[in-house]
């Protein structure tokens, strides 16, 4: 599947579940669930980073009073799993006579392949 948005923060190698935005005018940070999309000016936090923020002082931090879950997975994800599955199920095509014997990986195994991100590995392994 595709890529998850990551926290924000630098090193931090878990999925984001929250939002950060600012109200400058207000001096307000916000802390809210994840917005649909990426948008400038805003930042993807972890749960242990969006439940730990901390503003300047003079600042207010408003805070979703809920749980924080990762969002559900898009549709492209759910396209790319479904191709991935029939690609699958499709049956192998039948082999030239002779060809048993030719080298080179893509021979070796011709059920094993890649596509794009995703692997299909044959159900007898």
């Amino acid at each position: 599947m595709r890529s998850t948005r990551r926290c924000s923060r630098n090193g931090c190698p878990r999925q984001a579940v929250a939002t950060l935005t600012y109200v400058y005018n207000e001096s307000t940070a916000v802390v809210g669930p994840l917005a649909a999309f990426a948008e400038p000016h805003t930042y993807d936090l972890c749960e242990p980073h969006a439940r730990s923020l901390t503003a300047p002082r003079g600042w207010n931090v408003v805070r979703h009073e809920g749980e924080f879950e990762p969002p559900p997975p898009t549709t492209d994800d759910l396209v790319a799993l479904a191709e991935a599955v029939r690609e699958a199920a499709r049956p192998a095509p039948p082999r030239p006579p002779g060809d048993e014997q030719s080298g080179g990986p893509q021979h070796q195994n011709p059920q094993t392949g890649r596509r794009g991100h995703l692997r299909v590995i044959p159900p007898n392994h």
